[in-house]
């Protein structure tokens, strides 16, 4: 299974902390793998004034310290940088204009095809909903991650749009002037049915990764319950074994008991009784346990098992209202002496919306199997090496 989501790159988590820490008044001095941020006294932020170094990418440090934080989409210092700016514009709108330049699909992009144009004929505004969610995994006992995921779905089909997620990251974090803002017009009853099913996306695409942590935090559960067992078989053998010896004693004492007379036989009586109350103890003590065992030791079983069960929290961080245009586009190709106009649906900051096949097998035009021949329909590249 796929990530249904968008996951935030280190590209745009470098362009969204340059942007907003200059938009706050910060001076950022650059070198290969850290920044130097200077925050001023009258900056209105949670960062502490002074200079800071941003150790960018995952390969950084593990800890933060006063002046020193790492920059990375998990990392502390950045979910703390997007919170604060989700608390000063939690929603937003954003309009995607046409493009000038026509994205490709990458069938035509790694094809011997040459696009000679491309002309996007716009018919109807549509508006989708992106979403930024932050998500937290963890066992309680030892495994903690924070991760954050994009999705972007259309207001009215509620189709998922994951191509639009990628634009709205590329195109905000960059400030690009194919945007304009405004206020979000979708009311929260309307919005409150695209969230959970942007929601239920975020899960599904992370399903395969929270297997894995799942099967993780199982084999660490399965651990320690297997070493628990292991004591308490090495507790059932030591009372056994002392067991077996007051056993005994009891018996030693019975002789002399029987032998002897007097004082003798009446220390003898009060020493069995105070052992025979401990073998009694004891007794009972290893049937518990021998009970326990044979049932799998459940109580303990449940408490490690939930030390180690995973905790999912995917909480919404900011909801943008997103305007695109949705139409058609005609691609003019070109192969040798062959020309031929190929129309397709296309959007916005969605690029081509439908799937094209061969003419000849049927198959889907990909990126593996891209465009090769346009002498007869639209031919593929399996079956033009097939010839």
């Amino acid at each position: 299974m796929t990530d249904a989501a968008v996951p935030v790159t280190q590209s745009a988590v470098d362009r969204f902390t340059e942007r907003y820490l200059r938009s706050l008044g910060c001076s950022i001095k650059h070198s290969d793998d850290h920044w130097v941020v200077s925050v001023p006294d009258t900056t209105d932020t949670e960062i502490s004034p002074g200079k800071h170094t941003l150790v960018r990418g995952e390969g950084s440090p593990n800890g933060d310290s006063d002046n020193t934080k790492r920059l990375h989409p998990e990392s502390a210092f950045f979910q703390q940088l997007l919170r604060e700016a989700a608390e000063r514009s939690p929603t937003g709108k954003l309009s995607i204009e046409s493009e000038s330049d026509i994205e490709t699909p990458k069938w035509l992009r790694h094809s011997d095809v040459e696009v000679q144009s491309a002309q996007f004929t716009p018919y109807y505004d549509r508006t989708a909903v992106v979403i930024l969610f932050g998500v937290g995994v963890e066992t309680v006992s030892e495994y903690q991650q924070e991760l954050l995921r994009v999705v972007a779905v259309d207001a009215r089909s509620e189709e998922h749009l994951p191509r639009l997620a990628e634009s709205f990251i590329e195109l905000t974090s960059l400030g690009s002037n194919k945007t304009s803002g405004g206020n979000a017009q979708l009311t929260q009853t309307e919005a409150q049915p695209l969230l959970e099913i942007a929601r239920k996306l975020v899960l599904d695409g992370l399903q395969d990764q929270l297997d894995e942590i799942h099967q993780e935090a199982s084999r660490a559960a399965d651990s320690e319950v297997e070493e628990y067992r292991q004591l308490q078989e090495q507790r059932i053998k030591e009372l056994q074994e002392d067991h077996s010896n007051l056993s005994s004693k009891i018996s030693d004492l019975s002789e002399q008991i029987n032998a002897g007379d007097g004082d003798s036989r009446v220390q003898a009586l009060r020493e069995r009784k105070e052992l025979k109350s401990e073998y009694a103890d004891i007794d009972e003590t290893l049937n518990e346990l021998r009970e326990r065992r044979d049932s799998g030791f459940p109580e303990r079983q449940r408490e490690i098992r939930e030390r180690h069960s995973l905790d999912v929290q995917i909480t919404p961080i900011t909801l943008t209202e997103v305007e695109y245009e949705r139409g058609e586009v005609d691609f003019e190709l070109l192969a040798g002496n062959t020309s031929r106009t190929v129309t397709l649906g296309y959007g916005s900051g969605i690029g081509v919306t439908e799937t094209v096949r061969c003419t000849l097998c049927d198959e889907e035009l990909s990126e593996r199997n891209p465009l090769q021949t346009i002498s007869n329909g639209l031919g593929c590249e399996n079956c033009y090496n097939e010839r």
